[in-house]
């Protein structure tokens, strides 16, 4: 009985002796190898499937993300001017739109604009940028409508470049009506 005791515990400390792993870098035993390690092809590696070699593919042409609404105005000047005659801003100038609107502006404006809306924002004061941005006090831009400003933020205006990709729509509004009923 003895004998038989000593040889079980020695199976039991060999079994767990030998079940024990030096290289922590692997789980050990691999059930399921295809889940383990996919077969799919990453983002960036070549892709033979495809005639340009890679991958990641462009979306096909004329698609249109998920929750996004086409702008159907360009970088023109006839459709700036059409822009400001047709669109409409359909948000109340609240105390809560009109709040969202100056923090937006404040992140995305007035480093160029400045905070008053003079053009002078701490880029073109601190000489980090050359070209002196639009105050938005002239007279022509006091003249322009809401729509015209939106317009402009969305698809850019001359040296200015666009903010509809970084900027939601109703957002945009909101920096319009900000500009038009605060700074103006």
């Amino acid at each position: 009985m003895k004998n038989t005791t000593y040889i079980g515990l020695f199976s039991l400390l060999f079994i767990f002796l030998a079940s024990c792993d030096y290289n922590r870098r692997t789980t050990g035993w691999e059930y399921g190898r295809d889940m383990a390690h996919s077969a799919a092809y990453e983002s960036y590696t070549p892709n033979s499937n495809f005639s340009d070699g890679k991958t990641m593919q462009p979306p096909v042409e004329g698609t249109i993300p998920r929750g996004m609404v086409p702008y159907a105005f360009e970088k023109t000047d006839e459709d700036r001017a059409l822009a400001a005659q047709t669109l409409m801003n359909e948000l109340e100038p609240t105390p809560q739109n009109l709040e969202r609107g100056k923090r937006m502006y404040g992140i995305y404006c007035m480093q160029c604009h400045g905070e008053k809306g003079d053009g002078q924002g701490a880029l073109y004061v601190n000489k980090k940028y050359p070209y002196p941005p639009a105050s938005l006090l002239s007279e022509k831009m006091l003249a322009n409508p809401e729509a015209d400003i939106y317009h402009v933020i969305t698809v850019g205006f001359g040296v200015m470049g666009e903010h509809g990709s970084m900027i939601k729509p109703e957002d945009r509004w909101k920096i319009a009506m900000y500009i038009k009923k605060e700074l103006q």
